[in-house]
C-alpha cells in the first residue's frame, strides 16, 4: 500500500504546481501588489514653477505657466511615472514690460494662431517611462519620456532631467524642448512659409520646470 501511495503523492503534486502557477486570479493578484507599491506623491504647485521660452529670427520672448494639479508615481526612492496639469489660462509674457504690447502677445499666444486656449483651457503630461541617465553634463540622471497632449493633440517625447526622492519629497527639475508644429502650432514657421523672411519664428520652443511633490 505504501508503495503506491507515494507515487500517487508525487503525480498530484507535480500536476497541481503548474495549474497553480498558470492560475489568472493568483498572477492577478500578484500584480496589484506590485502595483500597490508605487506611492502617489501630490504635486505641490505653490513650489513648482514651469516656464517657457520661444525663439524668432529676431529675438526672443519669455514667460510662464503655471501646474493646475498632478501626481508622481514613487517605487521605493525612484520615480517611476506621473501625471501632470497645466492651466494654459495663466500663461503670461515676462519680457515685456510695456503693459500695451505684454498683452498684445499674450492675446496672440491665446488666439488659433498659437494654443487656442479658449478650446483648450488645460495641457497634460503622463509620464511613461523613466531610465537612468549617466555622464550628463548638466547633472541630470534621468531620461524621462511621456505623452505630452497640447490642442487635444498628443505627442511622445523624452527629455534630460535631474529626478529624487529623499524625506517624502520627490521633485524633478529640467528643459524640455517642444516642436511646436506636431501640435498644429504652424504660426510663422519657415517649415510650412518658406518667404516669411526675418518674420519667422523658430518651430522649437523650451519648457523649463521644476517640479516638487509630497506625500
Amino acid at each position: 500500500m505504501k508503495k503506491l501511495l507515494l507515487p500517487a503523492l508525487i503525480a498530484v503534486s507535480l500536476l497541481a504546481a503548474p495549474a497553480y502557477a498558470g492560475n489568472p486570479a493568483t498572477a492577478a493578484a500578484a500584480a496589484r501588489t506590485s502595483k500597490a507599491a508605487d506611492k502617489s506623491y501630490k504635486l505641490q504647485p505653490q513650489l513648482s514653477t514651469l516656464g517657457w521660452v520661444g525663439k524668432k529670427v529676431t529675438g526672443q520672448h519669455n514667460g510662464n505657466i503655471q501646474f493646475k494639479d498632478g501626481t508622481v508615481l514613487v517605487r521605493g526612492t525612484q520615480i517611476v511615472g506621473g501625471m501632470f496639469t497645466v492651466d494654459m489660462n495663466s500663461l503670461k509674457v515676462e519680457d515685456i514690460k510695456e503693459a500695451e504690447y505684454n498683452g498684445k502677445l499674450v492675446g496672440h499666444l491665446r488666439s488659433e494662431d498659437f494654443f487656442s486656449i479658449e478650446k483648450n483651457p488645460t495641457s497634460t503630461f503622463k509620464i511613461t517611462k523613466v531610465a537612468a541617465l549617466k555622464g550628463d553634463a548638466a547633472g541630470n540622471n534621468a531620461t524621462i519620456t511621456g505623452d505630452l497632449t497640447i490642442k487635444g493633440i498628443t505627442q511622445s517625447i523624452s527629455f534630460p532631467a535631474k529626478v529624487g526622492v529623499k524625506g517624502g519629497v520627490a521633485s524633478a527639475s529640467g528643459t524640455a524642448t517642444i516642436d511646436r508644429t506636431k501640435f498644429d502650432i504652424k504660426y510663422g514657421s519657415k517649415s510650412f512659409f518658406e518667404s516669411i523672411g526675418d518674420k519667422a519664428i523658430m518651430d522649437d520652443f523650451t519648457l523649463s520646470f521644476n517640479v516638487i511633490a509630497k506625500q
